[in-house]
């Protein structure tokens, strides 16, 4: 479908021709009318399908087009899992608001509280946040929704897998009449929970799945490597890095603290890059980002805090240095390469202790997976057998419940044996213990 055929206002199809869209996406042009229509929407596609404006376009037309419902309150309320994501909207919707007269506003944890208030006072129209950060200004009353119009949750999966089931709720509470239109993406529809929430936010949804949740990337190679430890896949790193034809390269990590250990080391040998991770604060993490997406930097190392939503045009590869734990961020994290028609390059990195996440992930993906070798670097692991895979990942488990039946025992053998009557009958307390024979009474 043309843009121009979209049941959009005509200054919206001028701002899109001027950014240079001309034609739909899939998920844009089954959304959008739908979406326009009023319609709640339960819908997923694939990372870079241009979910985005499938949910600013209509959001912009309800804004420009309807009364609103109250004086102050904000029209529509954006939320997304992580303050990365949420910059990237905010970035696309004041594209759309730059030649209206329309208030905009980005309500993150991290940022300053106080400059926050200051700009929701200027009562804007549109409010782009994450939900703990939203919650925070709802229970100071500093924000209201009764006027809501139209709530949207970006990447819904996401917000609940990282713990927002509870401000979520919140959120839809402060929110709840009759008049409220919700537009909920998820990257899968497959997800329990969030189609256990769906059914508490959604008024009779229109279903919308473009792909399946587990549809591979055509434009992107995918390889994978086996490992002996984590000597063998730091030396594995080292050779992609060096080796590899790389504009950009995203590393992704399991843990916080192998973001700024390889940082480190690639630092060392002269390989510019940096670390983004949740523990830092939110001034460092924009500086990082904008510095990566400058070019500034050629690597970025970082967890899953970074596989969704960043449109980052210039990388080339994506290194899972740690297959992750839920299945489909493994499909986020390779999508972070290929992006606007470009080929991208993923490489896979599996040791021992990544043996059960990768079996996870090759049923996934429905293929049988073939591993890759490198000149010059040998490994002896070559895969699990799944009993063996069960132990090595239940070792840990295992061993915290032997120290703690251990610990059991031994306080129940320091406590002394003190024999105590019962009360045999129904409304007597329970007898002082029984003194012994040398015992005054």
């Amino acid at each position: 479908m043309l843009i121009a055929d979209l049941p959009v206002d005509n200054r919206l199809i001028t701002s899109l021709a001027h950014l240079g869209f001309t034609e739909t996406t899939q998920i844009q042009a089954e959304a959008i009318p739908l979406a326009v229509a009023g319609k709640d929407l339960l819908a997923s596609s694939k990372t870079g399908s241009g979910k985005t404006m499938a949910f600013l376009l209509p959001a912009m037309q309800r804004v420009l087009k309807t009364r609103a419902l109250t004086k102050r309150d904000p029209r529509v309320l954006i939320l997304t899992p992580t303050r990365e994501l949420a910059k990237q909207v905010y970035s696309q919707l004041r594209l759309l608001v730059s030649n209206t007269k329309l208030k905009s506003t980005l309500v993150l944890g991290g940022e300053n509280f106080n400059d926050q208030v200051k700009q929701l006072d200027r009562d804007p129209h549109f409010v782009v946040g994450t939900p703990g950060r939203i919650v925070d200004h709802l229970k100071k009353g500093l924000l209201h929704l009764h006027g809501l119009e139209l709530l949207i949750l970006d990447e819904a999966d996401r917000m609940l897998d990282l713990g927002f089931a509870e401000q979520l709720k919140a959120i839809n509470e402060e929110a709840k009449h009759r008049l409220r239109q919700t537009l909920l993406f998820s990257a899968t529809l497959g997800h329990a929970e969030v189609n256990d929430f769906a059914t508490q936010l959604l008024k009779s949804p229109v279903r919308i799945s473009i792909g399946d949740e587990n549809q591979q990337h055509s434009q992107i190679t995918q390889r994978f490597y086996l490992a002996d430890n984590l000597k063998q896949k730091e030396k594995l790193l080292f050779h992609f890095v060096k080796n590899e034809n790389i504009k950009q390269l995203i590393i992704f990590t399991a843990t916080r603290k192998d973001t700024e250990r390889l940082s480190t080391i690639l630092n060392d040998k002269e390989c510019n890059s940096v670390a983004l991770h949740g523990n830092l604060a939110q001034s460092e993490r924009n500086k990082i980002m904008d510095t990566f997406s400058k070019g500034k930097v050629k690597i970025l190392v970082t967890t899953d805090i970074a596989s969704r939503g960043l449109d980052l045009l210039n990388v080339s590869h994506v290194i899972n240095f740690d297959i992750p734990k839920h299945t489909e961020e493994y499909i986020h994290r390779i999508g972070r390469t290929g992006r606007a028609g470009d080929t991208g390059d993923a490489i896979s990195i599996i040791g021992p202790k990544d043996w059960l996440n990768f079996k996870k992930v090759e049923a996934f993906v429905q293929q049988s997976i073939s591993f890759s070798n490198v000149a010059g670097i040998k490994t002896k692991f070559k895969g699990l057998a799944p009993k063996k895979a069960l132990v090595s990942k239940n070792k840990f488990a295992q061993n915290a419940q032997k120290k703690k039946v251990a610990v059991k025992a031994k306080k129940q053998k320091s406590v002394p044996n003190k024999t105590f009557y019962e009360a045999k009958d129904v409304g007597f307390a329970p007898m002082r213990r029984k003194p012994k024979m040398d015992e005054p009474a």
